[in-house]
């Protein structure tokens, strides 16, 4: 079905323009032309900005957004938790969230709602993630034996499940007691295994990666991108080493940055957390300034902070870090669309893209409060609100 939207402003992805026409015929943007008259039933979105829908390279859709979304996720079947991620899914898509990479479910349930019709945004899908027994996250199901064989096993029963890339638990974190985000879970020649296992499959790998050891283990691994990345220290954080910032760059490693929380009266992080932002802010700021690929992601679902419409927040931080508006939202639809290997259809505002379309009253740009005014949003060309 074809429809047109005429607004004020438009952001592609890299650029704001003026007075754009957008046409959207079935799920792709078939035209796109600025300063010409709309046809007579163009949708008038007059004072609103047109944004590629937003695209979370991290989240965890099995993870409620709970004062205890480990517990509760135990408490849940199969069929209970796939409601949960549904609903998860669909708050994610009216906050302007139209493409999510679930790096953590439990059973493969992300690939089962990844092929279910209806209002949701594009999912991509890592399945369980691998992690050592009693390592982190190991309550989802990818407990594997730290040997070479047990994770070329690991990610070829993955790839046979039909999952998008593989996730492997580096280190350890917060959400699993036992272990340590300052301790690498894997030493090198495992987690090498695993990416050549992974590339020979055609499949990328991303590594949870808080511990400096563990940032340094996944890239000698030649890992494909990294998560958190927070050089997170027994007593702090490190200061990020020269020639491992030098291989991140130099290999076109994606970093993402975990950042942004929905503010909630009575909700603040954890002291031993609160004291390290400033120090993990500083390093993401140096990883991006030296030019690693940086991506603003929200690791949705994993405290109450944290809702699976909490993307849009991270902005706020990347302002905080000292990015300017266009390089945050750029780093929340164009830059993690080709970490997760979609570049080619999602991120931009563009002929032949995928009509995933964030339409917000102001300009984001010059007030980055505006991004939280969604007037509409369009997912493949279906309007969801």
């Amino acid at each position: 079905m074809r429809t047109v939207l005429r607004a004020a402003r438009l952001f592609d992805g890299t650029e704001l323009r003026d007075d754009p026409v957008l046409t959207m015929d079935g799920q792709r943007i078939t035209n796109l032309e600025f300063g010409v008259e709309p046809p007579a039933d163009a949708v008038d979105l007059a004072g609103a900005t047109l944004l590629p829908g937003l695209v979370d390279a991290h989240v965890h859709l099995a993870f409620d957004a709970g004062t205890d979304p480990v517990g509760a996720l135990a408490a849940r079947d199969d069929d209970e938790t796939l409601d949960a991620m549904r609903t998860a899914a669909r708050k994610a898509l009216r906050g302007g969230v139209t493409t999510v990479r679930d790096l953590g479910d439990r059973n493969y349930l992300a690939l089962r709602l990844r092929e279910e019709g209806g209002p949701l945004p594009t999912i991509v899908a890592a399945g369980p993630p691998i992690t050592p027994p009693s390592g982190h996250c190991h309550y989802l199901g990818g407990e594997t034996k730290p040997d070479a064989d047990a994770m070329r096993a690991a990610v070829r029963e993955r790839a046979e499940r039909g999952v998008d890339l593989i996730k492997i638990m580096a280190s350890g974190g917060t959400l699993t007691p036992g272990t340590r985000q300052e301790d690498a879970q894997f030493e090198v020649p495992e987690l090498r295994a695993a990416v050549e296992e992974a590339h020979r499959l055609g499949l990328g790998v991303t590594a949870h990666a808080h511990a400096t050891q563990a940032i340094r283990n996944a890239v000698e691994a030649h890992v494909d991108s990294l998560e958190h990345v927070s050089f997170w220290s027994a007593d702090g954080v490190d200061e990020p080493p020269p020639e491992l910032v030098h291989t991140i760059v130099e290999r076109r490693i994606v970093v993402g940055a975990t950042a942004g929380t929905v503010p909630l009266e009575g909700f603040a992080p954890p002291p031993f957390i609160a004291a390290r932002i400033p120090g993990i802010a500083r390093n993401l700021l140096l990883l991006h300034r030296s030019g690693a690929r940086l991506v603003l992601s929200s690791d949705a679902g994993i405290n109450a902070a944290k809702p699976h419409d909490t993307l849009r927040y991270s902005l706020r931080m990347a302002a905080a870090m000292g990015l300017t508006p266009a390089e945050a939202l750029r780093l929340a639809t164009e830059a993690p669309a080709e970490a997760c290997g979609l570049g080619d259809r999602k991120g931009r505002l563009a002929r032949g893209f995928d009509a995933d379309v964030l339409a917000v009253d102001g300009d984001p740009l010059a007030d980055p409060d505006a991004i939280h005014r969604i007037r509409t949003v369009y997912a493949r060309g279906v309007m969801i609100s």
